[in-house]
């Protein structure tokens, strides 16, 4: 039962989990990127509630501040009293609060966790971007510490999900959507999706771009609810 349960955490989207085989997988990184109101926090969030209905505890590592009691609450509706307690809340206010934060996973998690979530990962690091500090330094800073969250991950077999805010990239006239600090982030992780707004009111796309056992790029559509994120239906 340990290996069948750690093996994925599934987001509990019906759609979704199909994209992606099952679940986030187990020792390795997933990164989930898009937009405002595209429901990066939701999905994380219903992510550590399944994680927590199968007895296991999330690490949940807010740097973005949009950690909601009463959005956990929705998406834990029948079971809110018992999943809460398996939900473990921290909040850095800055990107040196996150250094240690990360620096000390290892004090943190045990065999009881199975999932560690950074939303988002790169809220305080854009913040210091905008400061006097070097953007190479920064940038080899978040890299070192999302080459920690995976050598943790990888090493205690839990599932880690880190979301990232994004930028716009011009290729002439073209304009493309991208998260922000890519090359570090992409490259250290095992799964990508993301998610677009589409124009219909709640409704995302949602585009996997990488994934260990999928070759070609592949999509669904889910819709943003009180209980959380679920499949469309058109």
């Amino acid at each position: 039962m340990w290996r069948v349960l750690q093996r994925l955490v599934p987001t509990g989207c019906g759609s979704l989990d199909k994209l992606l085989g099952g679940g986030f997988p187990a020792d390795g990184v997933s990164l989930v990127y898009g937009e405002a109101e595209t429901a990066k926090t939701s999905l994380a969030v219903q992510c550590a509630v399944n994680c927590a209905r199968m007895g296991y505890k999330s690490l949940f590592i807010d740097s973005d501040g949009t950690f909601s009691s009463k959005r956990l609450s929705q998406i834990a509706y029948y079971d809110y009293e018992k999943i809460s307690p398996l939900i473990i809340l921290m909040r850095p206010t800055t990107f040196q609060e996150q250094i240690r934060v990360i620096d000390n996973l290892d004090e943190y998690v045990t065999r009881k966790f199975g999932l560690m979530v950074v939303d988002t990962i790169t809220s305080l690091y854009r913040v210091e971007l905008e400061g006097p500090k070097e953007t190479f330094a920064l940038n080899r800073e978040l890299n070192r510490q999302v080459a920690l969250l995976t050598q943790i991950v990888k090493t205690h077999k839990v599932a880690a999900l880190i979301t990232s805010q994004v930028r716009s990239v011009f290729h002439g006239k073209q304009v493309s959507i991208e998260p922000v600090a890519t090359r570090v982030l992409k490259f250290w992780s095992d799964v990508v999706l993301n998610l677009e707004l589409t124009g219909q009111t709640r409704v995302i796309k949602v585009l996997l771009e990488k994934h260990p056992e999928r070759r070609r790029s592949a999509s669904c559509y889910v819709k943003i609810e009180r209980t959380g994120i679920h499949d469309y239906r058109s």
